[in-house]
């Protein structure tokens, strides 16, 4: 008898884990997940949705469990829009480096320096980015609560 092989656990797990044990970096639960801070605020209100529980990609879900990570994704990006000054959102799930489904969800501001302004969010230098603080953080994630609220996310 064969038996798959048990995958390797991923920063995506370790992130759902922590997320579970009330991480500072959370904001919400949302029905496909949670949505967390980014470990790094190289623009302000990075933010990234992990699904509960942690697939490999969003061709594992569903349809209806896509169609809400999807879903809460965009939510997050409209409360983004709501509570910032930012001037778009901008989504990427890849997966290449940590192989579970998360998405990256990022506010662009007009007051990005004018050589990033335009550029893919990976084009900062994230070892130079501030690292989150729960306090500078505070009123961002009480605001961003209180659009997922009203929009019916949580």
């Amino acid at each position: 008898m064969s038996t798959a092989p048990t995958p390797k656990p991923t920063a995506i797990d370790a992130l759902v884990a922590r997320a579970r044990a009330g991480d500072a970096r959370v904001i919400a639960a949302l029905p496909s997940g949670w949505v967390m801070f980014g470990e790094r605020q190289f623009v302000y209100g990075y933010a990234l949705l992990l699904p509960d529980p942690v697939v490999p990609d969003i061709n594992s879900l569903g349809k209806p469990q896509r169609a809400q990570f999807l879903l809460d994704m965009t939510l997050v990006g409209d409360a983004l829009l709501a509570a910032t000054a930012a001037l778009r959102i901008n989504y990427a799930i890849f997966g290449n480096l940590e192989p579970a489904l998360h998405a990256h969800i990022v506010p662009r501001y007009a007051d990005e320096p004018p050589a990033l302004r335009t550029q893919h969010p990976w084009a900062y230098d994230w070892s130079r980015a501030e690292v989150f603080d729960p306090r500078a953080y505070g009123d961002l994630a009480a605001a961003l609560r209180r659009e997922l609220a009203r929009s019916g996310a949580r």
